[in-house]
């Protein structure tokens, strides 16, 4: 594997980008892993390396970089701790118009790799960034054929980029992994994003027995099971949809 940290430039700066693909075998399709709200760190390095030795040119972009902010380090979880309140701060300081010129700034980048197929992309998000997966396959219709939402939030707002409506702005395929137990989506939003989705090619399914958060190694509320499954569903997807 070939692991590099690049700065990207972008329209408002630079977002430096975890990179990872084979040694052999290229050119890759190429996966945008979006970051969750603590931000980059090694547990989402590892992520990646998992998705690029399956054949993929995995890029996973700082989000933060607007606010000079990368690696926040541990979050405490008490709501009104100063770690909290920080990451709130930044994970408010984005917003979805916001990470698709940053998106449109990485495949730009992409484009000029020999290691790279840009004209099959797949997206993944977590958490806050379920709803930037989902608006990449909207926004770059051409070249996003699956994504994949990872018990996201914002999934179903009033807003016309709303998650729960993409089924009707692309012809890529959809899933939505959702937690069982998810404060940050509950069952009335999840159902929502199910009604939106009938007809369309996606899947939006619950992991039971499990909460927000169920597939990052490093929290109290991994669940190796759920972990599995939802690795073994988002390679599933991947290979249906990115096969040159």
């Amino acid at each position: 594997m070939i692991d590099q940290q690049i700065d990207i430039p972008t329209k408002d700066g630079k977002t430096t980008t975890f990179i990872t693909h084979p040694e052999r075998g290229g050119p890759f399709p190429v996966i945008i892993f979006y970051m969750d709200a603590p931000a980059i760190r090694e547990e989402l390095r590892d992520m990646a390396r998992r998705l690029g030795t399956s054949g993929y040119y995995v890029m996973l972009p700082n989000m933060y970089y607007r606010s000079g902010a990368m690696e926040l380090g541990p979050i405490n979880p008490d709501p009104n701790s100063p770690e909290r309140k920080r990451m709130f701060e930044l994970m408010n300081s984005i917003d979805i118009p916001l990470v698709m010129e940053d998106t449109k700034a990485l495949l730009a980048y992409a484009d000029g790799q020999a290691a790279a197929r840009t004209d099959i992309v797949g997206t993944v998000g977590y958490c806050m960034s379920g709803r930037y997966a989902v608006n990449a396959a909207t926004h770059f219709p051409g070249r996003v054929k699956a994504a994949a939402s990872i018990y996201g939030t914002h999934l179903a707002t009033d807003q016309p980029d709303s998650p729960h409506l993409a089924a009707q702005k692309t012809k890529a395929e959809l899933y939505f992994g959702c937690a069982e137990t998810d404060i940050y989506a509950p069952m009335e939003i999840i159902e929502k994003v199910r009604q939106g989705m009938k007809g369309a090619s996606a899947e939006v399914e619950i992991y039971p027995g499990t909460h927000h958060g169920f597939a990052f190694p490093k929290r109290p509320v991994y669940d190796r099971d759920a972990a599995e499954r939802h690795w073994e569903r988002l390679l599933a997807l991947y290979r249906r949809n990115l096969s040159a």
